[in-house]
């Protein structure tokens, strides 16, 4: 089993912008990060899974931990009506960062991926951590 945590930011929104991801593989821990200028805190969070999807092992079982609903219902609810309506919204209007959930959804539609929502600065040390990292990421630019 492999649990991904997950986390974007920006300091200002736009602005620049961190992702970071820490990843268990049965024990096997691996820290990644990134940032981006002139960005915004969905593409970030879009960024750490996608990333964190590259690093791993695709036999295995994943459960991915995020605190961006924008992210667990974009990529288990929405993607599927956004696809059938050609990237509209219900309202009509173009699907924001379009490009980032096709790259999301091909990383994830021939892996068994259990998506969890996990509630920001509430305790959890890992979901702490991944948040602190995203930080980081996002003031060195």
């Amino acid at each position: 089993m492999i649990k991904i945590y997950t986390d974007g930011s920006c300091l200002s929104n736009p602005g620049n912008g961190g992702w970071a991801a820490i990843i268990n593989d049965d024990g096997k821990i691996l820290k990644i990060s990134g940032s981006e200028k002139s960005t915004t805190n969905n593409k970030m969070e879009l960024m750490a899974p996608i990333n964190a999807l590259k690093k791993i092992d695709p036999n295995k079982d994943i459960e991915i931990y995020t605190d961006s609903k924008y992210v667990k219902q974009g990529i288990t609810e929405w993607i599927y009506k956004w696809m059938k309506n050609n990237w509209k919204t219900s309202k009509k209007e173009n699907v924001k960062n379009k490009e980032l959930w096709i790259e999301l959804y091909d990383l994830t539609k021939s892996l068994k991926i259990e998506w969890k929502w996990i509630k920001a600065h509430d305790g959890n040390p890992i979901n702490e951590e991944v948040d602190l990292l995203a930080k980081k990421a996002a003031s060195l630019n």
